[in-house]
Parts: C-alpha cells; structure tokens; sequence
C-alpha cells in the first residue's frame, strides 16, 4: 500500500485532504493488481479511472484557485503538468480492458504512473506553494542567489555542496539577468547539465552521510530528491527554444526557490555525528 506520509504534507488543509483521497484511489487500484484471485474488474476499474478523472479535475481546480490567489508563480508551472494528468488518465479511460489480462495490464500500469506521478508532483511542484514569493517581489531582491548563514547546517560536506549548488544557480542566474540569453544559449544549457550533474552526486553524498548515521528520515530525503533530478531532467527545452527568457527565469526561480525550503525545512533536521 502506498501511504501518505508527512513529507507529502504541504501544510494547506484543502489541498492536502485532497491529495490524501488521490493516495485512496491509488490504494483501491493497488488492491485490485495485487489481489491472488483475479475476477472480472471491468466495472470497478472504470469506476476507478472515473474517480480519478472527476476528482482530479475538482482537486486540480481548488489548487489552480489558491495559487492564483496568492498570486503564486508555481501556477504557471502546475498547469501544464496538471494537463498531462488529466491526458493520462482519458488514455486509461479509453484502453480496451474487455479481457481480464487487458484489465490487469491496465490497473499495473495505472498504479504505476499514479504512484510516480502522485509522489513527484507534490515533492517537486506542489511542496513549493506558497513558498514562492511573488515575482515581482523576487526580481527586486539583489541578489537572491547568495548563499548566507541562514542556510548552514553545520555538516561541513552538506554545506560545501550546498554553497557550490548556490553558485552554479548563481551562474546561470546573472547570465539570464544581463539579457544575453539569446547569445549564451549554449552556456545556458552547460550550466542547467552541471547542475543537473551536481545535484545528482550531491544527493548521493547527502543520502550516503544519512546511511551512515542511520537517518530516520532518509526514506523521504530520498523521495524529495527523486522528485526534484526528475524535475531537472524534464526542462522543456522547446519551451527554451520559444521564449527562453521568461522560462528560464521561472525555471530558476523554481529551482533556488525549492533547495532553498528543502535545506531549511528538511536538510537542517539531519543530525550530526
């Protein structure tokens, strides 16, 4: 069973009721592929996939209302991958599931994409609402990528990384500030691989030193890191291709914005030796 835990808690009542019912219906299917007597499930999977779409769009609905009335910038980000759910789940709803081996083939692989997709969006994208200040407020700071004190966990390795992640942001950040992304395109794109390069050997080492001392809370480090390369490995680099200046800046906007309320919310519990 895939349980709700708090590292998926958001601290927004609504929302998070919410996302615990997605967690009931990703548990409903789960129960069906993984029962040892495999009956007729055509209705109860299509009552499922109904669920999920009706749900979906009324939860996808009240989380789109919050953000634009916060005037949260994450909105602009979350539509697109609240879509693609909606998609998804249309393509489950059209899958010819008459046989009994369609129908499990079909619950597999929607107990798959539910558990990846339900896990990642609300580590990447969903645990950033109301973190985001408003982007006019974000662009007047001077320099929002400069790694302070606030930020020390007092792990020399962790804040040496830490500090190095700050400066590749940093990089890629006054690139796009002096306007020359047209002309640095490729440096963009240098820059984005290097920290897509470092987070992942970061991640390791941070999740190496929470082995060592037998971390509690490893489990879901794990889980937010996934969520945040898999975050990395999906720019839309079309979207780079159209308008690379604003997404650019939304993406790295994003990206500082979510290490810097999982280094102060999440990093500074890991104990030290």
């Amino acid at each position: 069973m895939f349980e709700f835990t708090d590292d998926c808690k958001i601290g927004i009542s609504q929302i998070d009721d919410e996302h615990r019912y997605l967690f009931e219906l990703l548990n409903r299917a789960y129960v069906l592929v993984t029962t040892d007597y495999h009956d007729d499930y055509y209705q109860r999977l299509k009552d499922i996939i109904a669920e999920l779409d009706r749900y979906a769009e009324q939860h996808f609905t009240h989380e789109e209302a919050y953000m634009t009335k916060i005037r949260d910038p994450e909105l602009i980000l979350q539509r697109p991958q609240h879509a693609f759910f909606r998609e998804k789940i249309l393509e489950f709803d059209l899958a010819n599931i008459d046989e009994t081996v369609a129908q499990q083939r079909t619950l597999s692989d929607l107990v798959a994409f539910l558990a990846k997709w339900l896990y990642r969006h609300i580590l990447s994208s969903d645990v950033m609402i109301g973190k985001l200040p408003p982007l006019e407020e974000w662009m007047i700071k001077e320099n929002p990528c400069e790694f302070t004190e606030d930020y020390l966990v007092g792990i020399d390795l962790i804040d040496r990384e830490h500090k190095e992640l700050f400066r590749i942001i940093d990089n890629a950040y006054r690139l796009i500030q002096s306007y020359e992304v047209s002309t640095g395109y490729d440096r963009i794109l240098d820059i984005l691989d290097e920290l897509k390069n470092y987070t992942i050997e970061h991640f390791g080492d941070e999740e190496e030193y929470m082995e060592s001392i037998n971390y509690e809370g490893l489990a879901a480090q794990k889980r937010a890191h996934e969520a945040f390369i898999d975050k990395l490995q999906n720019i839309d680099r079309n979207e780079i291709d159209r308008n690379p200046q604003d997404y650019l800046q939304k993406l790295l906007q994003f990206l500082l914005s979510w290490l810097i309320n999982h280094i102060l919310s999440t990093d500074k519990k890991i104990p030290k030796k």
